[in-house]
Formats: structure tokens, C-alpha cells, sequence
């Protein structure tokens, strides 16, 4: 279950978030691949949910694997998922 302030990170294929998934699990990252919600609309229909406390870190390692998602997600209430992200901020989070 997504508990509220958790984030979400979905990607535009399955095989991109099972390497993704791997590779955070690799570097110890407590995260869990889940379906999406259905209020979320996505390619491949799976995310990765992970602490809000994490989304430097889990950019930061995606980033470096070049595997960034095309949104992330956090989860504001019951049926509530707000985008604090999206793969249009690539080329400013690369360059910072």
C-alpha cells in the first residue's frame, strides 16, 4: 500500500523500470515495484515506490545510469498523486 508523502516513480516501459528497479535495489535503495494507480497514466503500467527522503539519492543514481523516469509522483492524500517531476527537467537536474 502507498502510504501518503510517498513517491512514485513511473517510467514509458516495462523494461525500464525493472532495470531501474534493479539498479536501486543493487545500491540498497528500500523501494518496491508496484502497478501504478489507476489515477496515474502510464506506458507500462508498474512504478516504484519509494520514501519522499530518497528522491535526491534515487535521481542522483538513475541520473548516473541515464534511466531517469518520465514522471515521479507524490502522494498527497487517498486518491491524490501530485507531479514533482517529469522528464522535461532532464537537461536543468543534469546541468545542476
Amino acid at each position: 500500500m502507498i502510504q501518503n508523502g510517498q513517491l512514485l516513480a513511473v517510467f514509458n516501459s516495462a523494461h525500464r523500470v525493472m532495470k531501474a528497479e534493479h539498479i536501486l535495489k543493487g545500491c540498497g535503495v528500500a523501494m518496491t515495484l508496484i502497478p501504478a494507480p489507476r489515477a496515474l497514466s502510464t506506458d507500462c503500467g508498474l512504478a516504484i515506490c519509494y520514501s519522499s527522503d530518497l528522491y535526491d539519492w534515487v535521481l542522483n543514481a538513475l541520473t548516473s545510469e541515464k534511466l531517469l523516469p518520465t514522471f515521479i509522483y507524490r502522494k498527497d492524500n487517498d486518491s491524490h498523486y501530485e507531479p514533482i517531476w517529469s522528464d522535461e527537467n532532464i537537461s536543468k537536474y543534469i546541468n545542476e
